[in-house]
């Protein structure tokens, strides 16, 4: 009997300390937002009814930041734009490309996440690189009442030099969010006293 617990307990510790373990993976993961969480970071609501001037005020902002808008249609309320960042050949990357800190860290996690292998894939003795980084947003202005809600959609991609899509990832940063619509903040104050 003794014996049987000797080689019992043993077993018994492992099975609880793995349970442990195993429970808490799950409380260390990130927490991934929920479509109600990310509507609400990706949404503001302005005081006035002017869809116009929230929209022209979204495309200065868009302008500042280096976005070529695509289509803009008043009517419908929506705004695409699309920035384009050329990498160069290889990772021998310019300072240039890393004026806006957000996406240098954001695009960094974009790549390390898709190819965690820093050797180069040879293919028809070509080799293949990430070649350029694009960012492209949607935007839905939309009146309700006296006010005007604002909704945008960010979404990055990386393409090689071959035009192949690498990695694509919906931007779910709250920070970006807010720090975007400080800037639209300040354009429409901008826009109402004709600046």
């Amino acid at each position: 009997m003794k014996n049987k617990l000797i080689i019992l307990f043993p077993m018994l510790v492992l099975l609880v300390t793995s349970c442990t373990i195993v429970s808490n993976e799950e409380t260390t993961k990130t927490h991934q937002p929920t479509q109600l969480e990310t509507r609400e970071y990706q949404t503001r609501m302005y005081d006035t009814n002017d869809a116009k001037l929230i929209m022209k005020a979204l495309v200065n902002v868009l302008q500042d930041d280096g976005y070529i808008i695509l289509n803009a249609i008043p009517d419908l309320g929506v705004i695409v734009a699309k920035k384009e960042i050329d990498l160069g050949r290889g990772k021998n990357v310019s300072n240039d490309y890393y004026q806006n800190e957000f996406w240098v860290n954001f695009f960094l996690a974009l790549a390390g996440s898709k190819n965690n292998n820093n050797t180069p894939n040879y293919s028809n003795e070509e080799r293949t690189y990430q070649k350029t980084r694009v960012v492209e947003v949607s935007i839905n202005v939309t009146e309700y009442g006296k006010q005007t809600k604002v909704r945008a959609n960010f979404q990055a991609k990386i393409l090689d030099n071959k035009g192949n899509t690498v990695n694509v990832q919906q931007v779910q940063d709250m920070k970006f969010y807010q720090d975007f619509f400080a800037k639209v903040d300040k354009s429409i104050f901008l826009q109402k006293n004709g600046l």
